[in-house]
């Protein structure tokens, strides 16, 4: 498995909300946020690192989509968390390949599982999540998306 240990430094984000029906169209809770974020022009200093995360929040049930604010940018009346940041395993996929992700996400925790320096670190507002990475001019052309997926880890508690 080709996969990468990264860490995402701690920042507030604009928040979709829980969305429960998983709603990706122009009305429903997630279409809207897209269109939010989507709509924002990025200065070079903000365009470097992924800024929108989705997710699915365990206790809540429902889809979450976040996205990185900056300083100056307006959150549009929508919702800012406070993420904490941490270490995370990542692999990429096709995106809407389920089997393809399936099998990497079982693969990256059964090698969580075995690692003598690593444990997942699931917990409130601390879930995996996707991000796609691919550039939208190379979607448009391309007709697909990679997606990078995003699991979190912590270093175990006997290790310095």
């Amino acid at each position: 498995m080709e996969f990468r240990i990264i860490s995402l430094p701690p920042f507030k984000a604009a928040s979709s909300g829980v969305d429960k029906e998983f709603n990706f169209s122009l009305n429903g809770i997630l279409g809207k946020f897209d269109k939010y974020f989507s709509a924002i022009k990025l200065s070079d200093r903000d365009s470097f690192m992924p800024r929108d995360f989705l997710f699915f929040d365990e206790e809540k049930q429902g889809m979450v989509w976040w996205w990185a604010l900056s300083e100056d940018m307006d959150n549009d009346g929508n919702e800012v968390v406070d993420f904490e940041g941490g270490y995370y395993i990542t692999y990429v996929y096709k995106d809407g390949n389920e089997e393809a992700n399936g099998k990497l996400y079982k693969q990256t925790l059964e090698y969580i599982k075995n690692s003598d320096i690593l444990e997942l670190d699931i917990r409130q507002n601390h879930y995996a999540m996707g991000h796609i990475i691919t550039p939208s001019e190379i979607i448009k052309a391309q007709g697909w998306a990679q997606m990078e997926t995003f699991i979190p880890v912590k270093l175990k508690a006997n290790i310095n």
